[in-house]
């Protein structure tokens, strides 16, 4: 994945998981251009980033506790992740590691560990660009709460987001 220009990177945040009948979408934000790029995570996995949001700290190392823990005991560090493309609505990112190795993942996994880990999220502009929903934000406070009361009540029904391949979306 390593064709994607590095200049064109953007950096997002991670805003929260929202959940909408059988589909949970997590949101990141482009806070520069206003844009929000939701995108469809399984149960588990919004899970995992839903309580790496809150700090919670499971009794015993749940997955991506377990992979942020074996880069560490390996002497390595997850610099960044970087939400690559979107092909057929499906995002495709990559974990960059220390000296720049480069590791296939699904988004959701990689948003996952980049929080328990402190890395930036990283999303290609024509990943925005293609799948990002204006918003309008802005540093005033009641902008700021308006935006939490969108997220708040918004649900995956709210965003044009194709279903994964070989999904049923009559269910």
């Amino acid at each position: 994945m390593g064709d994607v220009d590095e200049s064109a990177w953007v950096p997002v945040e991670v805003v929260g998981v929202r959940a909408a009948g059988e589909e949970t979408i997590v949101l990141l934000l482009d806070g520069m251009d206003g844009l929000v790029v939701p995108i469809v995570v399984g149960r588990g996995e919004a899970t995992a980033i839903a309580s790496a949001q809150a700090g919670i700290v499971p009794a015993r190392p749940m997955t991506h506790d377990l992979l942020r823990d074996l880069l560490t005991a390996l002497g390595g560090r997850l610099d960044r992740v970087e939400i690559a493309r979107l092909e057929h609505g499906v995002f495709h990112a990559e974990l960059v590691l220390t000296g720049g190795v480069r590791v296939d993942s699904r988004a959701s996994d990689a948003i996952a560990l980049a929080l328990r880990c402190g890395a930036p999220v990283m999303c290609a502009a024509s990943v925005v660009g293609a799948a990002g929903i204006e918003v309008q934000v802005t540093a005033s406070e009641s902008d700021v709460e308006e935006f939490r009361e969108f997220l708040e009540h918004v649900s995956a029904d709210d965003f044009d987001v194709p279903p994964p391949p070989g999904s049923d979306p009559s269910t």
